[in-house]
């Protein structure tokens, strides 16, 4: 970055940030630690490139080798997932689903998704994003006993609300998804089936989470979270979709597609094809395992009472504690989560009940179910006893300890 020290303050931030991802515990579920080959692909001169339009047929001269690095994310892609069609365009996840919304809905349409304040996400219908604006929407959620998605309940909810879209997936379900019950609810009441699983997509390419490719008319993704490659998304659908989507992308939503993060798509696409990729996502759900365990024996409560995936909700109500003022004091020596609602939350969503876990990053660094019970009795220890000076002094040690024990970005230098 020599360059950028000509502008000492977007340098000063930069460093902070590289310091501060070095010296602490990410723990948000929906960020992971992009490979350096990641990084240098989104900060390379593909970036200087319009290329509005698909590959070969874009409305501006000079794409020719736009075009290589775009053809090489969607074929691995289609490689990676068995998808008969890619889009790799989207800029992020939101995005992907607003091109499909367009695609298969017209205004006032009518879409079925899981309710946002039990595990879905915000655009999925909420009424502050658009998805909630210009579309009618139902919403399914969690059976209050199991705090986890009961299939006949969405049955009958579909069945009285005639949606044209039904949407599996969410950003705060710590359950695996039964997507060929979804099929058959939405054949049942004749609606595409759509699946966002940008949470858990790395663990479907390791065949660790129920594959949506045979069931559902659409998917789509980020490519960060479970996938640890660069902020964006991208489209699978059935071939017969293959023009809509395309066409909603461009130019129905978007303009140029940013092709340095399509080039970083395609390295994370082969990078998610190696042998090791699988190995890291079984660690990823055994360190999600451990420390649901682990917070379990400490006495916390967690919503549906574990997880079977890279994700734990975590119940604050016992310890009268809102998330905003968890994720204080978590922040505070080094360890980063986020506040979350949980499923039948008396509290507001800018200071819920909930605090959200991931274990992505932390296995990114390498750490295993030894590191998870220290974390996780850590988090106990602190929650608990969040007023007492010494405890926290004593886990800003054992944050530094283990970052430095686990480094990240070695050979990166600022």
């Amino acid at each position: 970055m020599k360059y950028l020290k000509t502008d000492k303050q977007v340098y000063a931030a930069v460093q902070k940030e590289l310091a501060r991802q070095k010296d602490g515990l990410e723990m948000i579920a929906s960020e992971n630690y992009a490979s350096q080959a990641v990084l240098e692909a989104s900060g390379s001169v593909l970036m200087n490139k319009y290329s509005e339009g698909q590959i070969g047929k874009r409305y501006y001269s000079g794409n020719q080798f736009i075009d290589e690095a775009e053809s090489l994310a969607i074929e691995r892609a289609k490689k990676l997932f068995g998808a008969e069609h890619v889009n790799v365009q989207p800029h992020s996840g939101s995005q992907a689903n607003m091109a499909v919304y367009l695609a298969l809905l017209n205004p006032g349409d009518k879409i079925l998704a899981m309710n946002l304040a039990q595990g879905g996400h915000l655009s999925h219908g909420s009424h502050l994003n658009f998805s909630g604006k210009i579309y009618k929407v139902a919403f399914y959620g969690v059976d209050k006993n199991t705090e986890e998605i009961n299939y006949g309940n969405v049955l009958e909810i579909a069945q009285r609300e005639a949606p044209k879209l039904i949407i599996a997936g969410g950003s705060a379900y710590a359950r695996q998804i039964d997507f060929e019950k979804f099929k058959k609810i939405a054949d049942a009441v004749n609606a595409k089936l759509m699946v966002d699983m940008a949470h858990f997509a790395g663990l479907v390419v390791a065949k660790l989470h129920p594959d949506p490719i045979p069931y559902a008319d659409v998917i789509t993704s980020t490519t960060h979270k479970t996938l640890a490659g660069p902020r964006g998304g991208f489209i699978l659908c059935k071939k017969y979709l293959a023009e809509k989507i395309d066409k909603a992308v461009f130019p129905g939503i978007q303009g140029g597609p940013l092709e340095n993060i399509i080039a970083a798509k395609a390295v994370c696409f082969a990078e998610a094809m190696k042998p090791t990729f699988k190995k890291y996502q079984q660690q990823v759900i055994k360190n999600a395992s451990v420390l649901a365990a682990t917070l379990i024996n400490n006495g916390f409560e967690l919503v549906s009472g574990g997880t079977d995936t890279h994700l734990i909700l975590l119940k604050l109500t016992n310890l009268r504690l809102g998330g905003q003022q968890a994720e204080e004091i978590l922040a505070r020596v080094g360890i980063y989560t986020n506040k979350n609602l949980i499923p039948f939350d008396a509290r507001k969503a800018a200071d819920p009940s909930g605090l959200r876990l991931g274990t992505p990053a932390l296995t990114t660094r390498g750490m295993k179910e030894k590191e998870m019970k220290i974390i996780g009795n850590l988090i106990s220890e602190l929650l608990k006893n969040h007023e007492d000076a010494i405890i926290q002094e004593k886990a800003k040690k054992q944050v530094a300890q283990l970052t430095h024990q686990f480094p990240i970005y070695k050979d990166l230098k600022y």
